[in-house]
């Protein structure tokens, strides 16, 4: 089953008289129960090729569909809208909540959706990051790795198709980077998510079935790994 497709994107920043070519004629199919890798030096548009495929951004020619539904004709609401229950995010910086618990940072995606009372699935995704025990801590109250785990936990808990990640391991030292792979390479198996990763991280890249190179806005490389 397809997920996300991209056909002929481009992508052009222009400030001022001045145009950056973020990306030039990309095409891109992710299916599911993929583990990808978008890889390439600074500058090669792999950040803004995970946005397009997240929809946080929108190319300036080209076609976008999520779930086989077309982004590129939605609306900033429609937009949105698909995100919230297709989509979960997982960022380098692990953006939770600091006022919240990690049962409540859990928690708040299903809020969103209108979903209430549902301790017995935040606790399972607490669970399944290895923090039950720490569910009623707050983010200061816990280490980076920690953290992480518990945006890996939130970008579950709407059960979305797809889950994206930009340099998930980046504020992470090697223990803690490796930990946080394995639990998301166990998950893809075990529940046949699909993820996809901007990095520069060869403790990601190791752990992917497909590793998409980008250079200067283009695929120059997509190799499927044994």
């Amino acid at each position: 089953m397809e997920i996300a497709k991209l056909t002929d994107i481009t992508r052009i920043y222009q400030i001022g008289e001045v145009e950056t070519h973020a990306l030039r004629g990309v095409d891109l199919s992710i299916d599911e129960g993929e583990f990808t890798t978008l890889v390439g030096p600074s500058g090669s548009g792999k950040t803004t090729l995970l946005q397009m495929v997240g929809c946080l951004d929108q190319p300036t020619s080209g076609k976008v569909f999520i779930n086989n539904e077309e982004v590129t004709k939605m609306n900033r609401n429609q937009r949105a809208d698909l995100r919230k229950g297709t989509i979960g995010f997982i960022f380098q910086f692990f953006a939770l909540i600091p006022t919240l618990t990690a049962y409540e940072n859990v928690e708040l995606p299903l809020l969103l959706m209108g979903k209430k009372n549902q301790k017995s699935r935040v606790m399972e995704l607490l669970d399944a990051v290895g923090l039950s025990d720490r569910a009623e801590h707050r983010p200061d109250q816990m280490s980076g790795g920690q953290q992480q785990r518990v945006a890996v936990a939130r970008a579950l808990a709407v059960d979305p198709l797809l889950i994206l990640a930009d340099e998930p391991t980046a504020n992470l030292d090697t223990e803690n980077g490796e930990q946080i792979m394995s639990i998301m390479k166990k998950l893809n198996e075990e529940t046949n998510t699909t993820f996809v990763f901007a990095t520069h991280d060869p403790r990601v890249i190791k752990y992917a079935k497909r590793v998409v190179t980008l250079r200067d806005g283009q695929i120059e490389k997509d190799e499927s790994i044994a």
